[in-house]
């Protein structure tokens, strides 16, 4: 048994069990589940009804650790309800569009009175009556409303609690924290520092100032309806990642995780590193079951996606009793609540901010490249004996662009597949329908990259107004170029002869002659970080710079341009690796600060699985 597992059994294995007479225990029992058992899913399921943990435990029938004496977790949080709720949720996806995530984006918006404690199964409901008879206790001292100054720092922005309602706060979790305590043999421990409520917490120091301006929109006197809940998560996967799963998946083999779309999976990073390649070997919420799952299946999910809330107590003031003129009244738009004021303020900043962001930096890697599918030897495999192409495959692009030098050059320069052509125009119609102004391009040499930027351009309906810039500067770190040589690229005239719109009159500023085989990655970042400012410099009006290149350009170009150190190379190639077709990174120009900040790119990523050759003789016709 590992470490771990020892100290949390240690927590549990020699505490009392004291009998419970809740009815929905008594129905479990009359089912015939163990008690054990059956208390166990009543407090994973928030003890609400006997449907939602009898439908627990049937998915959980093949959990290897059912029966381990293993609690949850719990919490005491104070969580604001009404407009500021609102307000605070606009904030909450305006920053993360703005910014990115941050450690704040985990949770919900709440004012953390009583840390994550155990307690037994079987005494959860001591819980529940210690917070309805604390919150009765309490409901005539609480304050109509509570007083919220906004603080902020480099690394933390949030509000902070009044001394004089914080008093008032502070002595509520106290009062829970000892009854609790005492009742359900529980070691519960008070927040009795400084009191807050968290809007942004460990972001880039350069995103301060624009979380700031949007953290201005919200009025901290807004009509509030404040509530104490009671949360629950599983102690085992605190410091897991969780994932969402987005697509169904169905095992191949005995060590495969089945997942439903919607399905949250707990996976440790620490054990990753012998994992295949796109896969990851996590736990299922809903299954308890573990096994292996494709990576590309999933996307990151919120730490309290998984938690559950058990029960709440609303502190019902003279604040909760007022009007909302037809003017005010919450909407919903697209099934999410949504406030008319909040959303003029935020447009506001963001009218601000489009002011002085004067230009935008949108590098992407190229589309699905042809031996990434079909191998190295992907040439072989549609040339006729005579030299003569023909496609193999319908993922093979329909026609080579014509070259005066020998086909041959292609295997070290090949073309997108068919499937990457698609890709590439998707981009460019999503950045179409984003309204995204792309006013200049710049491509590697490499093929697939200009071919990328041809198709992003074509489906923005600009490839009759804006030209390919071919820049070699843009070429990836030429360490990882498997013939160890510089590529034989095909040159600008013959790009354009083949109908590719290239600037014939633009001058790189690396020439071809000057990229080094097998260069350091010391000259790879020096060389990056060069050739960005160049561009930056040469192209100085409104609009956005796309810059189309391969899976390392994504960290080598936006780290300079951001003020960020490259990575380690170790650390780098890891990142890398990571990068799929057409993954991009956006960054903004602060004008006025003379700074650019990287911000969510305009469009969404594109997730596709893999689709295998088939031979129809094969299992159909022959056995």
């Amino acid at each position: 048994m590992a470490v771990a597992e020892t100290q949390l059994y240690a927590k549990v294995s020699n505490k009392h069990r004291s009998k419970s007479t809740s009815v929905l225990l008594e129905s479990l029992l009359a089912k015939g589940f163990p008690a054990h058992i059956a208390q166990k899913a009543l407090a994973a399921t928030g003890q609400k009804t006997i449907e939602e943990a009898a439908k627990w435990l049937h998915s959980h029938c093949n959990d290897p650790s059912l029966d381990d004496p293993i609690p949850q977790e719990y919490a005491l949080y104070l969580c604001p309800t009404g407009r500021l709720h609102n307000h605070l949720q606009e904030f909450w996806k305006e920053s993360k569009r703005q910014c990115g995530k941050n450690r704040a984006h985990e949770i919900f918006p709440h004012i953390t009175l009583c840390d994550f404690f155990t307690c037994e199964d079987q005494k959860v409901e001591l819980l529940y009556d210690t917070l309805k008879r604390v919150g009765d206790s309490f409901s005539q001292h609480f304050p109509p409303s509570i007083s919220l100054s906004l603080h902020s720092s480099t690394s933390y922005l949030g509000f902070f609690i009044g001394d004089s309602h914080a008093n008032i706060l502070k002595e509520f979790a106290l009062a829970f924290s000892s009854e609790a305590s005492a009742l359900a043999d529980c070691q519960v421990k008070p927040c009795l520092k400084q009191l807050h409520l968290t809007l942004a917490h460990k972001f880039y120091p350069h995103h301060q100032k624009t979380l700031e301006q949007l953290a201005k929109c919200i009025n901290p006197g807004e009509t509030c309806q404040w509530v104490a809940a009671l949360y629950s998560r599983d102690m085992r996967f605190v410091h897991y990642q969780t994932l969402r799963a987005l697509f169904q998946y169905k095992p191949q083999n005995i060590d495969e995780l089945m997942i439903n779309s919607g399905d949250f999976i707990y996976v440790d990073p620490t054990q990753q590193s012998d994992v295949s390649e796109g896969w990851v070997i996590g736990t299922s919420h809903r299954t308890g079951c573990r096994g292996f799952l494709p990576k590309n299946y999933t996307e990151r999910a919120n730490e309290s996606d998984t938690w559950v809330k058990h029960r709440e107590y609303v502190f019902v003031t003279a604040s909760r009793f007022f009007t909302q003129t037809e003017n005010e009244a919450n909407v919903k738009l697209n099934g999410e609540v949504h406030n008319p004021s909040i959303s003029r303020s935020v447009t506001n900043v963001l009218s601000f901010q489009n002011a002085t962001l004067r230009r935008g930096v949108l590098v992407m890697r190229h589309g699905q490249r042809v031996d990434q599918v079909f191998g190295k030897s992907w040439l072989q495999q549609c040339l006729t004996a005579d030299g003569k192409y023909y496609r193999a495959d319908l993922n093979f692009p329909p026609t080579l662009p014509k070259r005066k030098d020998s086909m041959k050059h292609f295997e070290y320069d090949p073309p997108l597949s068919c499937c990457g052509i698609f890709q590439s125009r998707l981009i460019g119609e999503a950045l179409l329908d984003q309204e995204v102004t792309v006013s200049y391009v710049y491509s590697s040499p490499a093929l697939r990259c200009v071919q990328t930027a041809q198709h992003v351009l074509q489906g923005l309906k600009l490839d009759q107004k804006v030209k390919i810039k071919v820049e070699p500067g843009l070429f990836e770190w030429t360490k990882w170029e498997a013939s160890r040589v510089i590529p034989n690229f095909m040159t600008v005239t013959e790009l354009a002869e083949a109908s590719y719109k290239i600037d014939t009159s633009y001058r790189g500023n690396f020439p071809l002659s000057s990229l080094v085989p097998s260069e350091s990655y010391e000259e790879y970042v020096s060389r990056s970080s060069e050739v960005i400012k160049q561009i930056i410099t040469a192209c100085p009006s409104k609009g956005v710079i796309l810059i189309v290149g391969h899976g390392s350009s994504l960290a080598s170009f936006t780290r300079p341009l951001i003020g960020l150190p490259a990575r380690d190379s170790s650390d780098f190639a890891q990142v890398v690796r990571k990068i799929p077709s057409l993954g991009m990174c956006f960054c903004e120009e602060l004008k006025e600060e003379n700074k650019w900040q990287m911000v969510n790119p305009p469009v969404k990523t594109l997730t596709h699985g893999a689709n295998a050759a088939f031979n129809w003789r094969n299992g159909i016709v022959e056995d």
